[in-house]
């Protein structure tokens, strides 16, 4: 493959193009000057405005959230499976009901993969814009977004309705819901008291993998961090490996579907049959199937990159109202 077919396979970070009404919460103050991004697949946003960078399948999806300090997330779910991993900033992670079940700070580097049937949100509590990249199951994500009913009752109230489509109509605009098209139903109480209110004590050993931590396992070869044999084990659809300078290789490796390269630190050069090029933190290479290829730190000092590959396990699909 040329290096210029190729290049179409790459978002680049300074290329991300963000959306800001991507979701019910637009309007919401505290969660109103966040950035959606779609990277890989269609994504779970609610807005035409959302742009998507390569809509090839998969097997997954790839997208990111930017936000400024205090920015916060709302409280959802999805009916695959969700994993975040930081790229920059200082994040809190919090989840059930309410959002007061448990709670885990994560930092760059660190990766989450969510536990499936909860309520989960997020927020910024470093000091500059941060960014969170997102790994979700299957081609179609499940879907859509499952709002905790808090956060529709407050959408509505500043202007913002979610219609059961899972279009959202801007009051402030003059928009309204369809004729015949009702608002999104608000989950009932038979379905909330289906959801686990997990205690941080339950989560963290199961669904969190620090960054250090990752570095010391991959210390002679890649370390797999989700799969059925990975420091969190799971099977949702797709596998997370972790490479590291001293686990990289220049022996090239193919795989039967395409496979993600994403740099959370240092410069990585990807070399394949017909080309090379240099990836940095925050871009996204995606790797055509049967394609031969490798990736390895091109400059002095710290490099870490992630790497996500479908398998043939269903895509997290835990969720059964």
């Amino acid at each position: 493959m040329t290096p210029q077919k190729m290049e179409n396979r790459i978002v680049r970070y300074g290329d991300l193009k963000p959306c800001k009404t991507a979701f019910i919460d637009a309007h919401t103050p505290g969660s109103d000057q966040k950035e959606n991004f779609t990277i890989i697949g269609g994504g779970v946003s609610e807005s035409p405005d959302q742009h998507v960078h390569i809509s090839l399948p998969h097997g997954f999806n790839i997208g990111a959230a930017g936000q400024p300090p205090k920015c916060r997330n709302s409280l959802h779910d999805h009916r695959t499976a969700e994993a975040f991993f930081v790229l920059s900033g200082r994040w809190r992670f919090f989840w059930g009901r309410y959002g007061t079940a448990g709670e885990v700070t994560l930092e760059k580097g660190d990766i989450f993969n969510i536990p499936t049937g909860i309520f989960r949100g997020f927020e910024n509590i470093g000091t500059d814009y941060g960014m969170i990249m997102a790994i979700l199951g299957g081609d179609d994500a499940g879907g859509g977004v499952m709002w905790a009913p808090q956060v529709i009752e407050d959408a509505a109230a500043h202007g913002l309705i979610l219609a059961e489509t899972g279009k959202l109509y801007d009051t402030k605009k003059g928009e309204q819901l369809p004729k015949g098209v009702k608002p999104m139903p608000l989950m009932s109480t038979e379905e909330l008291a289906k959801r686990p209110e997990l205690t941080t004590a339950e989560v963290l050993p199961n669904h969190v993998a620090r960054y250090w931590d990752m570095v010391a396992y991959a210390d002679r070869k890649p370390c797999k961090v989700i799969g059925q044999t990975g420091l969190l084990k799971d099977k949702p659809g797709f596998e997370v490996d972790f490479v590291t300078r001293a686990s990289a290789t220049d022996d090239q490796h193919t795989h039967d579907r395409p496979s993600v390269l994403m740099p959370v630190k240092g410069h990585w050069r990807v070399n394949w049959d017909g080309g090379s090029t240099v990836l940095a933190p925050g871009d996204t290479m995606s790797v055509p199937e049967n394609l031969a290829h490798s990736a390895v730190p091109s400059m002095t000092g710290e490099a870490a990159l992630y790497h996500i590959v479908a398998t043939d396990d269903p895509a997290g699909l835990t969720w059964k109202a």
